[in-house]
């Protein structure tokens, strides 16, 4: 690809929003493109209901029974003795699971907080409605509020990729989100298994369209209350998305050792060509940016040693410059480092955009250093 210089007559790149189309062409494949179509009958599907006797009665089995296959064949998270509650993504999960927590605390309202640097719209969610259940009060590491709290706990973490851990440690609750613990992300070292555990259909090979999410939940009294808080949100979740998730999740399943199919092997080569390409870049421009170094680590699923290749990349600017404004100046978008409670020379980039996003946010990062630059940046595709 050759640097441009004119970048006034380009369009605008959006990178702010985690839209992943960047799987498209694993999809449109002529391997897959008829193996997961769905057709679905006019009269089918028109009650509310999925199974009565459930506690997430909008919940289909068989797409309960889809992803405990997916994480059993993965084996990123423990299924066994949980309840399954299906979402509208897991952002709307999340928002049920503070409902649920927040409910059942004798103490209100309930302190929410995160770890800088914290995926942006866990502070929207806690505030949008200002609620009287519970309060966002930011930052995990600086948090001493006596009393009990909740923490949302991202691993791999949105906006940076690392891998965290609870901080507070006060016997408060733990959210965990683990949209992006999957092995074309990021090792997977051992089986998680926690109360609360958010996944996201979306992350995972892309379908964002389909807003499926669901959480694993072991203590049935929350459950019922996050299934409380879905049926008043939005009386329970699609079951045509239910159903194209469910056949996508089971082909994700049979393939996955096939390594000429396996999606996890296609995935893992598209973030790891993109991280060595911007790597490059960033390289090759000096001091002028920075980007986080991530540990090897063995991954069980792929039984070798790995590194981490977050769909979002955090990256820095070594002057104190307000980089999204930089940025915008050559009218790419980003999400900038103060809405994840950190500093303005930071900005969270979409790695997973389409494929001309990208390399023309290459060119263009390029360019800020190097205005009349016209080297072509190497290709890393195996």
């Amino acid at each position: 690809m050759k640097i441009s210089s004119s970048d006034a007559a380009n369009p605008v790149i959006n990178l702010d929003q985690g839209d992943p189309t960047a799987f498209q062409e694993y999809w449109m494949s002529m391997t897959m493109k008829e193996r997961c179509v769905v057709v679905i009958p006019g009269w089918d599907l028109m009650s509310y209901f999925s199974d009565k006797t459930n506690v997430c009665w909008f919940l289909r089995q068989d797409l309960a029974e889809a992803i405990k296959a997916l994480h059993r064949a993965i084996g990123n998270a423990a299924t066994e003795e949980r309840y399954i509650v299906v979402g509208n993504g897991s952002s709307q999960l999340c928002q049920a699971a503070l409902f649920a927590l927040s409910s059942l605390s004798e103490d209100k309202p309930l302190s929410i907080v995160a770890a800088v640097p914290y995926y942006s719209t866990y502070e929207e969610e806690a505030s949008y409605v200002q609620s009287q259940l519970y309060k966002w009060e930011r930052d995990a590491r600086t948090f001493n509020k006596p009393g009990p709290y909740i923490e949302i706990v991202t691993s791999p973490n949105n906006p940076d990729g690392t891998i965290r851990e609870p901080v507070v440690n006060r016997g408060g609750k733990v959210i965990y989100d683990f949209a992006y613990y999957w092995p074309h992300y990021t090792p997977i070292t051992h089986r998680q298994d926690h109360d609360i555990m958010l996944f996201t259909f979306s992350k995972i090979a892309g379908h964002a369209g389909s807003r499926i999410g669901w959480a694993l939940v072991k203590d049935i009294e929350v459950a019922k209350k996050m299934v409380q808080y879905l049926t008043i949100n939005s009386i329970g979740v699609s079951k045509e998305s239910q159903i194209r998730a469910t056949v996508i999740l089971n082909e994700l399943t049979k393939s996955c050792r096939i390594k000429s199919e396996s999606f996890f092997e296609y995935g893992n080569e598209k973030v790891k060509t993109r991280w060595e390409s911007l790597r490059w870049v960033v390289d090759k421009t000096g001091d002028t940016f920075t980007l986080p170094d991530y540990p090897q680590a063995f991954c069980n699923f792929f039984g070798k040693s790995s590194s981490t290749y977050p769909a979002f990349a955090w990256l820095g600017c070594n002057e104190d410059k307000d980089l999204e404004s930089l940025l915008k100046e050559k009218y790419v978008l980003t999400r900038g480092g103060e809405r994840c409670g950190s500093d303005k020379k930071y900005v969270r980039v979409n790695m997973l955009g389409p494929n001309k996003d990208f390399e023309d946010f290459l060119n263009r990062l390029l360019t800020i250093k190097y205005p009349n630059c016209f080297e072509e940046i190497p290709c890393f595709e195996p």
